[in-house]
Formats: C-alpha cells, structure tokens, sequence
C-alpha cells in the first residue's frame, strides 16, 4: 500500500501545457477520482504517475520513492484501460496469471493468486472463456482481475467503464466500490462522468485547463463548490447559472438580470456585493420549486412561469421554464402530472443560491 504525492508536475505536448505545476496529495487505501472535461489534463496525470508519459516538469512519488525515472515495470502499479487490453487468444485464466509468468513466477502461486482475483471478482466459472464468449462487463472484471493477481501499491482506472451501457456502468460502479472495500488498496480513478465521481470517491479532484479548480469530498464540492465550474459541473442536472449585475433598490442589494429580471441578493451576502460587480447567481433544480407541490423557502423569492417541458422520473420530474430568455429547470419530487404550457408560481430559495464573481469565476 502506498500514498502518492504530485509536486509541481507539468506535461507539454509541443507548445502546449497539458498538466500545468499540479500538486496532489493522494493518500494511503484512499479512492481518488480525476474528473473534467475532455482535455482537461486528468488522463495525462494518471498517464505521468503509471509511467506512460513523461514528466515534465515536477516529481511524483509513490511510497517513499521518487519514480520520475522508473520503467512502468518497476513502479509496483496496475492499470485498468477503457478496452479492457485482453490477450483474445488466452483463456481469463491465462490472461489473469500472464504477468506473473513472465515475472517468473511458480504455477503454483500464479494459480493460487488466480484463484484469488477470481473469487474476489465471482468470475471463477468464466476461467476457461475466451474474452470473445465473455459479455463486456465480464472482460472489464476480467481486467480488474490481471490488475489484482499483481497486487500493486496503486491501482489505476482509466475511464474503464465509457464502453459500457448505463445499467452495465451502474453495476460496475457497484463492482469497483466493492473492490476498494476487499482489497484496501490506493485506487487513482480518471472519469469524464460526475455521477460516476460523485458515487464512488472518497475525495474528487476537479481538473479544467490543466489545473486543479478544487479537491474535496463528494458532499463538499456538492455544497460549497469554490468556483463557477465546479458548480456547473458537479451536481444532475446541472446547476442553473444566471449572469446579473449588482445594484441598490431602495436601499436593499438586487442582482438584476440583462432581462431586467430583479432578484435580491442573499440575506448572508449583502455585505460582500458592491454596486456595479458583475456576478452570476447559481441554484440547483431542487432549490426552486413550484409553489402547487412544494413548501415555501423561509428566505424565498417568488415568479411566475409557463412549464416549456416536463420529464416525469418516477420518484421525481424535471420541470423546464423560463427564468426570463434563459431555460431553467426545478426538480419536484411528488408525483402530480405537470403540462407543458401550465403557468405555475415558483419560489427561489435564497439561502440556497449560490454567487459568483464574474471576473475570477470564484464564489463571493
């Protein structure tokens, strides 16, 4: 087991700074998730510390060892790829116990180790399979498994499950967290998928640009998101994001919209807004809420709307409308059928919302 530490790592491909002097702390048996958006430099990180790319600029540690210079051989680490990477002329066994062959390892372990991977994966009665004769979240538990027998300081997961269908990647994700539990391992995990991030991280790294925008729990990036992006990104649906303008209306702080839209500035924000500052205030589906089937906020403020959309979930429905020219959607969570075209009374709930300074992105 280890722990893995970034100092002012960097990668350049050509001109251009994929990973930009990032520093991380990954601890010992910790579940950390990279996630962003395409490009972002989380598959480049995960590449530097697996010894596939070179670095840069920085150091990486993983343990008490600094691997900048070793072989991917030599870092103790194994990784899982989005293709699963099976040899399709060996059996899952002969897959599973390959490495430890060339690594010159007696039959004898290898098939205990095997044996081993096999059991923790419940994928003992698929040893004599081809991967072709194997659905593709068994290859994907096949994959976990080669990664396993070799029992490694680091696991490392690279998108392992975008080849999979939605209920496939629901029951991997499941699979994956389950694993985390048995074998107590540090796991560096790199998505594009929040969900994904969200379900099975002890703590989430949010990447854009090639930087690092914030790390925390699930919970904390959920509830005090440090930037615009980190808002809008974490969170399903997405969080609803409305640009505005600070300004004093008989003698109370309103963000007013390039609608003309007034809103009034948070009880616990008055004092941190001046006159003129352009900001963007954010609330979550849940936060606004038609009147008809939900409580009144105690800090609220209230509007009236045509319902553009309704997508009925069974435990809950999406309710699309406008929030002046811009689309908004509220998320209720009683059954009651709701019409595109109804004009229902909503009500934002103030305590909820969320500021954000325009010019630096950052909360207020």
């Amino acid at each position: 087991m280890a722990k893995v530490t970034l100092e002012k790592v960097s990668k350049f491909y050509g001109n251009v700074e994929a990973v930009k002097k990032i520093n991380l702390d990954i601890k010992d048996k910790e579940f950390l998730v990279l996630v962003g958006p395409s490009g972002c430099g989380k598959s480049s990180t995960l590449r530097m510390i697996a010894g596939l790319e070179e670095i840069d600029e920085g150091k990486i540690n993983i343990g008490k060892k600094t691997v900048n210079e070793l072989e991917p051989r030599e870092r103790n680490v194994s990784m899982v790829f989005q293709n699963y990477a099976l040899y399709p002329h060996m059996t899952v066994e002969e897959n599973l116990g390959f490495s430890l062959k060339i690594a010159g390892m007696k039959k004898k372990d290898i098939d205990s180790r095997v044996a081993e991977a096999a059991g923790i994966l419940d994928i003992e009665e698929f040893l004599h399979r081809k991967p072709a004769q194997l659905s593709g979240g068994q290859r994907q538990r096949v994959a976990m498994g080669r990664a396993i027998v070799r029992r490694p300081d680091v696991f490392l997961f690279d998108e392992p499950l975008s080849n999979l269908d939605a209920k496939l990647r629901n029951q991997m994700r499941t699979e994956i967290k389950r694993l985390h539990q048995k074998v107590e391992t540090t796991i560096v995990y790199v998505t594009h998928d929040q969900v994904e991030a969200m379900t099975l991280a002890d703590r989430i790294v949010i990447m854009k640009d090639g930087i690092i925008e914030q790390i925390g729990t699930p919970l904390d990036l959920f509830e005090t998101p440090a930037t615009k992006f980190v808002a809008t990104f974490i969170g399903s649906p997405s969080m609803n994001m409305i640009s505005s303008i600070v300004e004093t209306d008989q003698g109370k702080k309103i963000m007013k919209t390039a609608d003309g839209i007034s809103v009034p500035v948070p009880v616990s924000k008055k004092d941190v807004v001046k006159d003129g500052q352009k900001i963007s205030f954010g609330f979550r589906a849940e936060d606004i809420v038609p009147l008809k089937f939900g409580n009144k906020p105690s800090q609220s403020w209230d509007y009236k709307s045509k319902v553009n959309l309704s997508e009925p979930l069974g435990t809950e429905t999406l309710i699309f409308t406008n929030f002046g020219k811009i689309e908004i959607v509220s998320r209720m969570f009683t059954p009651e059928l709701v019409r595109a075209g109804d004009e229902l009374d909503f009500s934002l709930n103030l305590d909820r919302t969320y500021l954000f300074d325009d010019e630096t992105g950052k909360a207020i």
